[in-house]
């Protein structure tokens, strides 16, 4: 039983990541008509009412401990994330903040390490996380080469990288609490809108039908809200449950594989030399890093 649950908990994470990856490509396409927070609320609302659909019945929680928790999931793992990332995608290209928040396994060992007290790090970590970081100078600094750097896009990215350490620690814990995976997905959910709802006070957001009905905004904000909120958190958050946090991360590796192979295609970014360096740098000290990080079970 337990291969089994390894097997599922590997085949659900590397779906997730593979329609994670692309999510860069979506965001960076509706950010022709939209803003980023704009973004954010129509495909966590579209992603919540889904989940209410599937599974249409009230989770119960057991103290108010908990529902902090969920709180603190909504405002990392929802809000913060994904309106870094979506900001950091109007000053730099799918395929940098693709690999730039590839760095994320690190801050997740780290959060494991500090607050769940699981994870023993070795000096190969640290080694695996410099190798990353000049990957990360040659991604950052190839917009000198043409005039265009953007390093806040890249900062955003990082920051974004960061948040999600501390949303699969609340993850962990309350994977350990017993509660329905989609039931859970969706309390976070609601957080997160709810956090969400703050942010769309001080920004210039506006319904528009006519832009949201359009082809190409229609099908991604749908793919957006269905694929890549609504299934794969609830795909995620249980391989996390099967796995562990810092196991299920490893397949964050290859996200930036798929963005920048899918932003070639799709948005026709070149792929510069320095990309490539930094790309193989930073997957090549996050591998280094977790190959040698060892965890320490209770």
């Amino acid at each position: 039983m337990k291969l089994n649950k390894n097997l599922v908990g590997h085949l659900l994470a590397l779906i997730t990541i593979i329609i994670w990856g692309t999510t860069f490509i979506s965001t960076k396409v509706l950010l022709k008509d939209f803003n980023p927070i704009e973004i954010l609320f129509y495909r966590f609302i579209i992603g919540f009412f889904a989940l209410i659909i599937i599974y249409p019945h009230r989770l119960k929680i057991s103290t108010r401990k908990h529902e902090w928790l969920f709180a603190g999931a909504g405002l990392c793992g929802i809000t913060l994330y994904y309106l870094l990332e979506n900001i950091a995608l109007t000053y730099s290209t799918a395929s940098n903040v693709g690999v730039l928040v590839s760095i994320s396994p690190f801050f997740i060992a780290i959060c494991v390490h500090w607050f769940l007290k699981d994870e023993k790090l070795k000096s190969n970590f640290f080694l695996g996380f410099l190798i990353a970081i000049i990957g990360i100078f040659f991604i950052s600094f190839n917009g000198s080469v043409n005039l265009k750097l953007n390093p806040l896009g890249d900062v955003l990215a990082i920051l974004a990288a960061a948040v999600w350490g501390f949303y699969s620690v609340l993850t962990r814990k309350i994977s350990n609490y017993g509660y329905n995976t989609i039931q859970s997905t969706r309390r976070m959910f609601f957080y997160g809108i709810l956090f969400m709802m703050v942010s769309l006070l001080f920004s210039d957001f506006h319904f528009d039908a006519k832009l949201i009905l359009k082809p190409v905004n229609l099908f991604n904000i749908v793919f957006l809200g269905l694929a890549a909120s609504a299934l794969c958190f609830v795909t995620w958050n249980y391989a996390v449950k099967l796995m562990g946090a810092v196991k299920t991360s490893i397949y964050i590796y290859i996200i930036p594989i798929v963005t920048v192979v899918t932003s070639m295609i799709v948005l026709h970014e070149k792929l510069t030399w320095m990309i490539a360096v930094g790309t193989i740098l930073t997957l090549s000290g996050l591998f280094i890093s977790e190959r040698k990080t060892t965890l320490v079970k209770k």
